[in-house]
């Protein structure tokens, strides 16, 4: 059982930082199908806890002059703008795991200025359906689509 947990470590902080690595990992350490998911959504949600109630902290204390806003908004924000009315807070959490980072999600998530708890919950969901559908994907595909260092 210790092993087990030590092993699954690894990934928990791989999938803190982009989701897809987690199930990956998961594989790569022969971890059992339900602990990779488990290991895969709490590396998500330490994520978006952290990002979701110390964001604002770590904004103003290290990243200040990285947020002023351009004076010429680019295509690239317009296009986010149009994706978050689109398909507001239900969208990001969706698009979370599969295209952008659980931190990334968040900070946008949170540009909505939605209730936090609401943030977490969609995230949750999000990252529990994308968590068994990424893992039951690596785990039946892997031994053919994965590169012989993983396998």
């Amino acid at each position: 059982m210790l092993k087990e947990i030590l092993k699954a470590i690894p990934v928990v902080l791989a999938s803190a930082i982009k989701f897809i690595f987690g199930p990956i990992q998961g594989y790569a350490l022969k971890l059992h199908p339900f602990t990779t998911i488990i290991s895969t959504v709490l590396g998500m949600m330490i994520s978006v806890v952290a990002f979701t109630y110390f964001g604002e902290w770590l904004k103003n204390r290290f990243f200040k002059n990285y947020f002023n806003p351009p004076k010429n908004p680019s295509n690239i924000r317009r296009k986010f703008l149009i994706m978050l009315r689109k398909y507001g807070l239900g969208g990001i959490a969706f698009f979370t795991p599969l295209i952008l980072t659980p931190i990334g999600g968040t900070l946008l998530a949170l540009g909505l200025n939605k209730p936090k708890g609401k943030v977490l919950l969609f995230m949750l969901i999000s990252g529990i359906a994308w968590g068994i559908v990424f893992t039951v994907a690596i785990y039946s595909f892997g031994r053919a689509v994965l590169p012989n260092f993983i396998k």
